[in-house]
């Protein structure tokens, strides 16, 4: 496991970099901003990545500045019909993959972690995530968030396109299950990062199609909004607050397998310029989501409650 992860690393992170300056370097030499290829990367406790950005024309990246959400919804829509864009994304979910870890090197540990049937410490604060990692490839448009007088953060980017994502292991109460999956869907995303404050929202309807024959092929539609404001009255809820929820259903029955929900307040120390938070929330998944080998022995659905504390840079 730890072979996997470290080789899986490395290779997501060296040659893209080393490509990457090549590239700007050959491009930089004809335009003073332009730039064909670039690399951005996002670290975070549960969702890592690190992406190669392909322009398909020979315009720059359009800068939306601090336009308001609606606003980048009409301007990717009315530009989608003509991809611009293509990422090729690799990201890695830490905490997952650290339940991994801990239920296969201590199980006596992860045992105590239990409280009842419904609360595993350990499980409650690595969850979410069905794979420890996955491949990525987005053909759509996309636009860049920018404020005069401000430096520019990594991943302040708004989307809509169209996302394929690979992998082959399936994660299930922290163990890992050997499955080439693919997943296919339509997305809406937007990551404004500035001094004052931060927003990020999620849109996304899509497919998920699994190779392992016990685990059901769904389809699902999923949300999420997150804010965070550091100009905002301690008391505010809105302002720092954040909400994700997915629902599957599988692909042939057409019947409820899955519900993820999950809320988050956030404490922002506006001094330090980060914030700490803690999310709350549960998993829900019915008795049809695995069969054969993989169905549960009580037969019964699942539910597994989330707390998730984490910190924002």
């Amino acid at each position: 496991m730890k072979r996997l992860i470290s080789s899986f690393i490395l290779l997501i992170f060296s040659p893209l970099f080393a490509f990457a300056e090549e590239s700007n370097a050959a491009g930089d030499k004809s335009t003073n901003n332009f730039k064909r290829y670039t690399i951005e990367y996002e670290l975070d406790a549960y969702y890592s990545n690190t992406g190669l950005y392909v322009n398909l024309t020979d315009s720059p990246v359009p800068d939306a500045g601090d336009m308001t959400e609606l606003a980048v919804y009409k301007k990717l829509f009315y530009s989608s019909l003509l991809p611009r864009f293509f990422v090729v994304e690799a990201s890695l979910f830490p905490m997952p993959v650290t339940g991994v870890f801990i239920r296969k090197n201590d199980e006596d540990f992860y045992n105590r972690a239990r409280i009842n049937r419904n609360v595993n410490l350990v499980k409650a604060v690595t969850a979410g995530f069905e794979e420890p990692y996955a491949f990525n490839l987005f053909l759509g448009n996309v636009l860049k968030f920018t404020r005069p007088g401000e430096k520019g953060k990594k991943g302040n980017f708004g989307y809509m396109g169209y996302l394929l994502s690979v992998g082959d292991y399936h994660i299930r109460d922290n163990e890992l299950i050997f499955d080439k999956w693919a997943e296919l869907e339509w997305k809406v995303k937007g990551d404004q990062k500035f001094e004052s404050y931060k927003l990020s929202w999620s849109y996304r309807i899509g497919a998920k199609f699994h190779d392992h024959k016990d685990i059901k092929d769904v389809l699902y539609i999923a949300l999420r909004r997150s804010r965070l404001d550091y100009k905002a009255s301690a008391g505010s809820i809105i302002d720092n607050s954040g909400i994700e929820y997915r629902y599957d259903i599988d692909m042939n029955s057409l019947s409820p397998v899955r519900h993820y929900f999950i809320v988050d307040k956030k404490l922002p120390w506006k001094e330090k310029h980060l914030a700490a938070s803690i999310a709350l929330g549960f998993i829900w998944e019915g008795s049809r989501k695995y069969t054969g080998a993989l169905e549960r022995k009580d037969r019964k659905g699942d539910l597994q409650f989330i707390i998730r504390p984490n910190i924002h840079f």
